[in-house]
């Protein structure tokens, strides 16, 4: 896979102001093989995250290209960074519109250097525009009726899969067809159902679930699997969602892919396949607090899960990884737990009879600036967890998954 050399990091002008950097490795990015050439052998995908804004980002740019095989665009490619209001509203079938701008710049991008992408993501409540839902596609009409919105749902998921596999053929690889259905809290979800399948977020109701009904998980997947099986494209089909790694929200998970697999049956009355795998967020540690960070039980929680899931006939990619650690003074900890993730867990998953870790993907990249003590980036990245610094400079926890993955 062709990959070009990347410039020095070293004399990339800073972007954003420094504040507390942890200290770097001592060598820039080009002196390093790329990681995804070492993740190779293992038999996972290295990937990393990047967002429209990095488009203009060379020095960011030059460190994906170098060192990751798979990438995901952070919203872009999600349903309310793609639908088009107006184009809907004249579209003659009745069917929703997207404007794909903003994507196919970046999957064009990855496509020019040899990278594949995860898609993310067709269905998810959190931000989705509330017009998609309502007659005419304008929130002052009513609510159309759940039949209009089944319909609009699969058009959707049809036109957006079908739009980036012909245009850019084999580049994205799976698609994380929903998101986060699951609750977590007492009151997100009914107590009797064992999937916990999410009725509110953050008090508000789950729109999917309000409008298309307490089918509308298994009716996204199936609609994935009926374009992707038209496509004739290898594209996998995922559930993503955060905390499944813990005990509560891995039950519930599996509960939820047992509800997936029983969905729809084919002509000969057996059992259709709907989804090939589970994507774990992987943010570990506390969100915003140094609570929970670098615990060894997320180690071990990360490794009973994979298993798990396997075990349930699905891959699995940790597919928004961000190893947090919001204490500074914690730097060498926070090394040797990066480290011993990728030697205990990840390097070890996959053996000649099972396979089931495809892809490990950071979102954690590069680490918050500490004035943004509260912002969500932030608290979802940490100021001392990731693998570059703020302007872009190797870190040695980048140094510890390098040697480890060699071997050394």
């Amino acid at each position: 896979m062709k990959r070009f050399l990347v410039l020095c990091l070293a004399l990339v002008i800073c972007l954003l102001p420094l504040s507390g950097l942890t200290e770097a490795a001592g060598t820039v990015s080009a002196d390093y093989d790329p990681l995804w050439t070492l993740a190779e052998p293992y038999g996972f995908k290295l990937g990393g995250a990047f967002g429209f804004q990095d488009m203009n980002n060379r020095a960011f740019l030059e460190f994906l290209a170098r060192h990751f095989n798979s990438l995901t665009c952070t919203n872009e490619t999600k349903a309310y960074s793609l639908l088009d209001q107006q184009a809907s509203r004249k579209a003659e079938d009745g069917m929703p519109r997207m404007n794909y701008y903003a994507a196919d710049k970046m999957i064009s991008w990855a496509q020019q250097h040899g990278i594949r992408v995860r898609g993310h993501v067709l269905v998810w409540d959190a931000y989705m525009t509330q017009w998609f839902f309502h007659e005419d596609y304008d929130q002052a009409k009513p609510v159309a009726d759940t039949e209009t919105l089944k319909a609009r749902l699969a058009s959707y998921i049809d036109q957006v899969m079908t739009h980036f596999e012909k245009k850019f053929p084999g580049v994205i690889y799976c698609w994380d067809v929903v998101n986060e259905a699951i609750g977590d809290n007492a009151g997100e979800y009914s107590a009797a159902d064992p999937s916990h399948l999410r009725t509110t977020r953050n008090g508000e109701p789950n729109c999917f679930l309000e409008y298309l009904g307490d089918d509308y998980v298994e009716y996204s997947f199936l609609c994935a699997r009926n374009t992707q099986e038209k496509l004739g494209a290898d594209i996998r089909l995922f559930y993503n969602d955060y905390n499944l790694f813990f005990p509560e929200k891995r039950q519930a998970a599996c509960a939820l892919v047992k509800r997936i697999q029983s969905y729809a049956t084919d002509e000969d009355g057996n059992p259709r396949s709907l989804i090939d795998g589970v994507g774990m967020q992987g943010y570990m540690g506390g969100y915003g607090t140094q609570d929970g960070c670098l615990s060894p039980s997320i180690i071990s929680n990360v490794k009973l899960s994979i298993t798990t899931y396997a075990n349930l006939g699905l891959e699995v990619q940790l597919t928004e990884m961000a190893v947090r650690n919001f204490d500074k003074t914690k730097v060498a900890e926070h090394d040797a737990f990066y480290a011993r993730l990728f030697s205990d867990v990840f390097m070890k998953a996959n053996s000649e009879e099972k396979n089931p870790l495809t892809a490990v993907c950071i979102w954690g990249l590069v680490d918050a600036p500490e004035f943004l003590k509260g912002n969500y980036v932030y608290n979802l990245n940490s100021p001392y967890g990731c693998l570059l610094t703020t302007d872009y400079k190797i870190k040695t926890c980048f140094d510890a998954v390098y040697h480890t993955l060699r071997g050394e």
